[in-house]
């Protein structure tokens, strides 16, 4: 059984400016139509009006001249050829009566008939008594009506058309300055602001778009307000946990040897550790880090991040490129994600290096959905509580520091797949650098499937 197609409009017939176009000249052509319709019929009905009174009394001048036995002016007669049937059967019947419709022959017409005229007929001993007048000129008067309404109504509508859709223009582009306002605000930019100007002055009447504008800067202002008292909050912490946790290390070394100076040196550090994750992310948050670039051969990096994990982590290269980095934010990610690997995954655990890309892979559950749909989230992990969720929340950052994207994925015959692309390291030799002679060195930042270049959505 063969389906059927669905139709679907193209994605612009969606947008305010376009559905505003559409209304404006629906309601447009009905007012002109409307207005037309009324105006023909008035004038038409005048029209008709007097040129049946005229031919009345041209009637009533025929019927005395025809008692009189006077002979009959130009343009009447008895049964004269042409008169419509219907109005000799009305006379015939001894009533009076007008109609409008073709006048009687006229010499050189090649169709036989003459213009339109103003048949007015009455009774004449069983017969006929008629007489026309010419009714061309009101017909012609009454076609150049009906062209100056069509001409004036499309006037009209293009006119309101154009004045519309500058009215609705100006009201889109404003919502389109709050939407990506917005967008630059779930990007992690907390200090944008839409600042329309009919919210600089309360005392200013605001309409729907500038009510819109001002509860987003209000609600960025406050979301901003909050993170920065919660990054606070975490690097205080931080901070105030250094001085205590040093002094129980240094009272943890001093405990005799046994199994409960093991597990207290073994809290100590654990705990260090969180300090130490906590002040990296304060220092991330904050966007005060700075990063020391240079050019390192990714590869040796990669295997030394291995070795130093101390991990069974099988290490493939395949291609090999440079990358202009900074090594101890790079190494920090790749750690990182090698450790996350080993905690929440299974064996084997791959790391694959790429040209300009890295690769963690481990064959374990897959990363859990809230991960995959949003990004790693501060202290919450999945599986059996191993770790507080900070490990992939610190790399996601340094590789936003570093220019670097890293995405989050599941492999196609399981496993959690993560994949870090690097700024590749291109020298420009002197023939290929026309607009920089002399040869340069650039950055070739990591490309989304589109083809453009930017970080992981989730980074911000």
């Amino acid at each position: 059984m063969r389906r059927r197609r669905r139709f679907r409009s193209p994605s612009w017939t969606a947008s305010l400016t376009w559905k505003s176009a559409v209304f404006l000249t629906a309601m447009c052509c009905t007012l002109a139509a409307l207005l037309g319709v009324l105006v023909h019929t008035a004038v038409t009905r005048q029209t008709v009006e007097h040129a049946r009174e005229k031919a009345l009394a041209r009637l009533e001048v025929v019927t005395d001249a025809y008692e009189a036995g006077e002979p009959l002016p130009r343009g009447s007669g008895i049964d004269p050829p042409g008169l419509p049937g219907s109005l000799r059967a009305l006379a015939a019947g001894g009533e009076r009566g007008t109609v409008v419709a073709d006048g009687p022959h006229r010499p050189g017409d090649p169709d036989g008939q003459g213009g339109p005229a103003m048949w007015a007929a009455g009774p004449a001993d069983g017969r006929a008594l008629a007489t026309w007048t010419d009714y061309s000129h009101s017909a012609r008067t009454i076609g150049g009506l009906d062209r100056a309404i069509i001409g004036s109504s499309l006037l009209a509508i293009a006119a309101t058309l154009l004045v519309g859709l500058f009215a609705v223009g100006r009201v889109t582009r404003r919502l389109h300055q709050s939407a990506r306002v917005a967008r630059r605000i779930s990007a992690g930019d907390l200090d944008a602001r839409v600042n329309d100007p009919r919210t600089a002055r309360p005392v200013r009447a605001q309409d729907e778009v500038a009510i819109v504008a001002g509860a987003l800067d209000t609600m960025a202002s406050t979301l901003q307000r909050k993170l920065q008292t919660e990054q606070r909050f975490t690097a205080d912490v931080a901070h105030e946990l250094r001085t205590p946790l040093t002094g129980l290390s240094a009272a943890a070394e001093l405990l005799p040897p046994g199994r409960p100076a093991e597990l207290v040196r073994d809290r100590v550090q654990a705990m260090r550790a969180l300090t130490e994750d906590l002040l990296e992310i304060s220092r991330l948050d904050a966007r005060t880090e700075q990063v020391d670039l240079a050019v390192h051969d990714l590869a040796p990096i990669a295997e030394r991040v291995v070795r130093a994990s101390g991990t069974d982590t099988e290490v493939r290269v395949s291609g090999a490129a440079r990358v202009e980095t900074d090594r101890r934010r790079l190494e920090r990610v790749i750690g990182n994600l090698v450790a996350n690997a080993h905690r929440h995954g299974a064996p084997p655990v791959v790391l694959s290096v790429d040209g300009a890309m890295v690769s963690v892979r481990d064959h374990g559950p897959g990363f859990p959905a809230y991960l995959l749909d949003g990004g790693p989230q501060r202290f919450r992990t999945d599986g059996a509580g191993k770790g507080h969720g900070l490990g992939l929340t610190i790399a996601l950052g340094q590789a936003q520091v570093i220019g670097a994207r890293l995405d989050f994925g599941d492999a196609p015959d399981g496993g959690a797949l993560a994949r870090l692309t690097l700024p590749e390291y291109v020298r420009l030799d002197d023939g290929d650098s026309a607009g920089n002679p002399g040869g340069d060195r650039g950055r070739r930042g990591p490309e989304d499937p589109d083809g453009s270049t930017g970080n992981d959505p989730h980074a911000s």
